[in-house]
């Protein structure tokens, strides 16, 4: 804008041993808001822009949040064709939601313009993940806006090294690698509006502990954040909230109050929805002259909402029956799928997952790939919620946030029960598909989860179970104390205070998500969702152990074969092969799909379904052993011949030569009278040179297999060799003799052979005259 001040206003703020530093009016002026948002050497732009027409009616806050990771902000380019950032990665989907979970209660839903925030990161350093710096920058870039907000809030990392008595705050993302806690906070200056945490069965007193310290930090940076925006921001446009006409919420109440609590008291879902849509329709038609339809839907909304509270609250009674503390029924079943490698059906009342474990090998891994460190993922989760399961038609395809974000929790629930790769080698692949949604269904994704990995005899830790956990206000007028729900329904979770999903066992937890939909709420309250959770989880656990079959516990035989082996680094390229042509043999052989080699020696092999694992082995072991002398090699086969004898494979890659001499216990005038190229042949090594040449012979096996039978007919074939060449040599004697000297004497003697075979003594040759021209 033209002439307009550019002058930067910036705030600092100190979280943990980090400051990050807020500033605004330099640039991004023609958005609502825009904040460049500093934390060591990596920079974070944020936006808020609103839209200038209606398109909500007050009964939700038309907010979307996108955040991207910017491959420039480490000095790469995007891969593809097109060198483009462009599509939305898993990562940054989460982050997405991060950000929008705490910051839309703070929107008023009187606010019914569409406003989006855009956050992009343009530089990294690495130090910090960014997931709670886009928290604070989100909130920042709202409360600077003219878009209504009740409250700032501020986000803050959490964790916990192994030993240590106290939490860090904002840690390092080297400090991360070995934390026993994983959790992203964010609240406002007076209470937490939602937390997201992984650990490795933590108690109860240490994550609340945690909590506690982190919201200390969050309160600190709302604290500044708000007094920053009074001196900063725009004036908020509180005028342009919807607000509902005066008399409609009673007017409701008075035409259809009573049959709408007989509706919300309905068990069933399908029937319950049915009933209360019938009622709605019939106050729309009531007092279409009085007020808008979609003022009258509101007000039949809040009267339902109002009508599950008094009930809760008045007769400690749900919409199901059940009291506040009681988990609905539960029926399991492992092996429910003949050809999949585990598989179970779990049922939680009118929630249901049917979880299939895939086992696979290293190429299976997921690859993570974006600004920070790349990463192979050896366990994922996959979360399908199809549009049947709640009875409706819808978009099926690729995964959704709500999708992505349940099965990222579902995922990181039974991460710390899964072995380690020295352990079981195998990549593993659930997934979770919801087949019937009433409440809970990705805690229900962790238990079916933990019954398919028992299924496909994943060696898992121990066993844990997934719990969502409710909470109903009180009217602090009239003191009434807040109401802790145990495995919400549906329509609690939509029409309740809070959605706490919880997963672990009774020791502690592992996976932890909870979600306010008002101002937050305080630590005792969460306490006593902790430990209610807890007592939840035992009761579920009890009842999976009754599934119906139980799991099979085995690996199933169409699961693929790992087997891990070593060898001597000199043997490495033996078994490689030139060009890789020994690996390759193996593979065709015995139908084994990989076989990786690391530097150090390290050998996995990777099979299907009908593979020969144990012949590839056999094979690579070997390879590595050397040729011992005196060993007879049976089966070996001659890969050539030549005319002075063959050249055969005694181990895979090793070969000696079997002299002519060596090939039969008779002479042999041709080796091809013997054996072929091909043939195979059982030979003996005599010895190794110093070159590491091998000496090979086919005769000593056979004089060993003939024994003194074979040995017997030799002597004889040499005594009647010698024999003969004894009386040849009398009969020569014996005809020189009687020749009297002879022409050979006459010439100058000569040898008598000579003239046996027609041929001249040597000086009669010598002295045959030449041909002349």
């Amino acid at each position: 804008r033209m002439g307009e001040d550019r002058t930067a206003k910036t705030l600092t703020l100190t979280i943990g041993e980090s400051e990050v530093t807020i500033e605004t009016g330099r640039i991004g002026l023609q958005a609502n808001g825009a904040v460049m948002v500093t934390e060591g050497e990596t920079v974070l732009y944020a936006t808020i822009c609103a839209g200038r027409d209606v398109t909500a009616d007050g009964g939700f806050v038309p907010l979307t949040v996108n955040y991207q990771e910017r491959f420039s902000a480490v000095g790469k380019t995007a891969g593809g064709y097109r060198k483009r950032d462009g599509g939305v990665r898993e990562n940054e989907t989460l982050i997405g939601r991060l950000v929008d979970r705490p910051l839309r209660p703070m929107i008023p839903k009187g606010w019914a313009y569409d406003t989006q925030i855009l956050e992009w990161v343009l530089s990294y350093d690495g130090v910090r993940s960014t997931d709670a710096l886009a928290i604070t920058a989100a909130s920042a870039v709202a409360a600077i806006s003219d878009v209504p907000l009740k409250k700032p809030v501020a986000g803050v990392r959490v964790g916990w090294a192994p030993g240590a008595s106290e939490p860090l705050i904002n840690p390092t993302v080297e400090q991360m690698r070995d934390s026993r806690l994983d959790l992203v906070l964010a609240g406002t200056e007076d209470a937490v509006m939602m937390i997201e945490g992984f650990g490795d069965f933590l108690t109860v007193d240490e994550m609340l502990y945690a909590i506690e310290k982190g919201h200390e930090a969050v309160a600190k940076a709302c604290k500044d954040i708000k007094a920053w925006a009074e001196q900063v921001g725009r004036p908020k446009m509180t005028e342009k909230m919807l607000v509902a006409p005066e008399g409609v919420d009673a007017a409701v109440a008075e035409a259809v109050g009573a049959d709408l609590a007989t509706a919300m008291a309905i068990g069933p879902k399908q029937q319950r929805g049915a009933a209360v849509e019938q009622v709605r329709n019939r106050a729309m038609e009531a007092l279409k002259d009085q007020f808008q339809a979609t003022d009258v839907r509101l007000a039949c909304g809040r009267i339902e909402s109002q009508a599950i509270r008094n009930m809760i609250r008045r007769e400690g009674r749900r919409q199901d029956g059940r009291d506040v503390n009681t988990v609905r029924p539960i029926a399991s079943e492992g092996g429910l799928l003949p050809r999949a490698h585990g598989s179970s059906l779990f049922t939680r009342g009118e929630t249901q997952a049917i979880a299939v474990a895939t086992l696979g090998g290293k190429v299976d891994a997921q690859r993570t790939d974006g600004i920070g460190d790349s990463e192979d993922r050896r366990f994922y989760l996959h979360y399908f919620f199809p549009p049947s399961s709640v009875g409706e038609t819808g978009r099926i395809g690729a995964a959704n946030r709500r999708e992505v974000g349940h099965g990222n929790l579902a995922e990181r629930a039974l991460a710390p029960i899964i072995p380690p790769e020295e352990q079981f080698p195998f990549t593993v692949r659930l997934e979770s598909t919801i087949t019937e949604s009433n409440g809970s269904s990705s805690m229900a994704s962790v238990c079916a989860g933990c019954l398919a990995l028992q299924d496909a005899g994943v060696p898992i830790s121990r066993k844990v179970a997934g719990i969502a956990m409710g909470l109903i206000l009180g009217d602090e007028a009239e003191g009434e104390a807040p109401v802790v729900l145990t495995d919400i329904l549906g329509s609690e979770d939509a029409l309740g205070d809070m959605d706490f999903k919880i997963a672990g066992d009774a020791e502690g937890l592992t996976a932890f998500q909870l979600d306010i939909k008002v101002e937050g709420i305080t630590l005792p309250v969460m306490r006593t969702a902790l430990e209610r959770a807890r007592v939840g989880l035992i009761h579920i656990l009890g009842e999976m152990e009754k599934a119906d079959p139980p799991p099979g516990g085995e690996m199933s035989k169409y699961a693929p074969q790992i087997r891990t082996m070593t060898v001597s680094k000199k043997y490495i390229g033996r078994v490689i092969g030139k060009g890789g042509e020994q690996i390759k043999s193996i593979c065709e052989q015995t139908k084994i799909d990989t076989i990786d080699i690391n530097d150090d020696g390290k050998v996995v092999l990777n099979g299907g379904f009908g593979c020969d694992m144990d012949a590839a082995v056999a094979i690579i072991e070997s390879l590595t052993v050397e040729p011992e002398v005196g060993k007879t090699y049976r089966g070996a086969r001659v890969t050539k011949v030549l005319e002075f004898g063959a050249f055969v494979e005694v181990l895979p890659g090793i070969e000696g030569l079997c002299h002519v001499s060596e090939l039969d216990v008779t002479r042999v005038n041709n080796p091809k009278d013997v054996v072929n190229e091909g043939d195979r042949i059982d030979v003996k090594l005599l010895e190794t040179n110093e070159r590491g040449q091998l000496k090979l012979s086919r005769r000593e096996v056979l004089l060993d297999e003939g024994g003194d039978e074979v040995r017997a007919q030799l002597e004889e074939a040499k005594m009647a060799r010698e024999e003969a060449r004894d009386a040849r040599k009398a009969e020569a004697e014996d005809r020189a003799q009687s020749d009297g000297g002879g022409w050979g004497e006459d010439r100058g003697g000569g040898n008598p052979d000579d003239r046996r075979r027609g041929r001249p003594p040597p000086k009669a040759r010598r002295g045959r005259p030449r041909l002349r021209e």
